[in-house]
């Protein structure tokens, strides 16, 4: 950790006397110049692949904002299509992967990534290493297995992930495979953004909240823990965050896992409750509803009031949404926001 990012700081269990805050999805459709960045890639997946775009879209929030954090610009899924997975992403209609039904499908995948395929995003985290301000940390990412799996095996988003959900009540074996072989991917992803200039990581499980508890276990805890572990082991020193989203009651089956620095909270969870199931030793972030953002004014102050009154010291807290900002926020409403979390308005 160099000195002066309190964002690392916090992930290192110090408190800080301002919460450092970033945001989930802070690079995004909000912003007018990264609408206008957009349009030069023809597709998504050009833009991700664009060392100078990603690296542009990453800084954008940066620069508006002041965040203690700047999180890579990319997306889960291309971790998926360096397996080679067919991805593309259709216009106001997400994502879209070709289905894995069965063995066959499997074995269609590649037994590791396509590290070449991946090169322009360690590019865009060296790149992002020497032109982020000094006092601003650089957050790597992946989709946690179960949710990458989820939309591997169905081909694109559900409401409640049904398809990954029977796939794996049917072909546990199969399911597990798939499993595993993300583990070990995903794991040596987030150690090469490390070694490229990332100097933290999240682990976003955006889908946890659907399975039951016995699934949750098995699906999401588990690999979660093992991912960590493979990181650790290569990376000792990386911060790790673990996003569940959606764990709710079934928050406290992290408590065991030694590998995670923090938590991320979704907006459902009170900090609180939070506090009394999950040790000392991790800082939670969290967890503003992305809808008070949009709604701004004084509604907004009073829920920021109520998350920084939530994460009680002397746990280390780190301000974010409880998901990913939306593309209708209002630009100052993030201002707002920024200025209420640091104590640059009256209450």
């Amino acid at each position: 950790m160099r000195a002066g990012k309190p964002l690392l700081a916090a992930l290192a269990g110090k408190r800080q006397p301002t919460p450092p805050i970033w945001l989930m999805r802070q690079a995004g459709r909000y912003l007018p110049e990264y609408r206008d960045l957009r349009a030069k890639a023809a597709t998504f997946l050009d833009f991700c692949y664009d060392p100078a775009l990603a690296v542009e879209a990453t800084l954008q929030p940066i620069r508006r904002f002041g965040f203690d954090g700047a999180i890579l610009f990319s997306d889960i899924l291309v971790l998926p299509d360096a397996l080679g997975q067919r991805v593309a992403f259709e216009s106001g209609d997400g994502p879209r992967l070709d289905p894995i039904y069965d063995a066959q499908d499997l074995a269609k995948l590649s037994r590791q990534p396509d590290w070449n395929r991946l090169g322009p995003v360690f590019e865009a985290l060296d790149r992002l290493k020497t032109a982020l301000p000094s006092d601003v940390a650089l957050i790597g990412f992946c989709g946690a297995p179960w949710t990458v799996a989820s939309y591997m095996i169905a081909g694109r988003g559900t409401p409640d992930q049904a398809p990954a959900r029977l796939f794996a009540y049917r072909h546990p074996d199969l399911f597990a495979a798939l499993i595993d072989r993300l583990v070990d991917a995903s794991a040596e992803y987030l150690i090469r953004q490390l070694a490229a200039g990332a100097e933290a990581v999240q682990i976003f499980d955006s889908w946890a909240g659907v399975l039951p508890p016995a699934e949750f276990d098995r699906w999401c805890v588990a690999p979660i823990a093992a991912l960590a572990a493979k990181v650790r082991a290569k990376a000792p020193e990386a911060p790790i965050i673990a996003f569940p989203r959606g764990a709710g009651t079934q928050l406290a089956k992290f408590a065991p896992l030694v590998g995670i620095d923090a938590i991320g909270l979704d907006t459902a969870v009170e900090p609180r409750a939070a506090d009394a199931v999950l040790p000392g030793r991790f800082a939670l972030q969290g967890n503003l509803d992305p809808l008070a953002l949009i709604a701004g004014g004084p509604r907004l102050d009073h829920e920021v009031e109520r998350v920084l009154e939530g994460f009680a010291a002397p746990r280390a807290h780190i301000f974010n949404l409880g998901h990913g900002i939306l593309p209708e926020t209002p630009v100052d409403n993030v201002e707002r926001l920024v200025a209420r979390v640091r104590g640059e308005t009256s209450p």
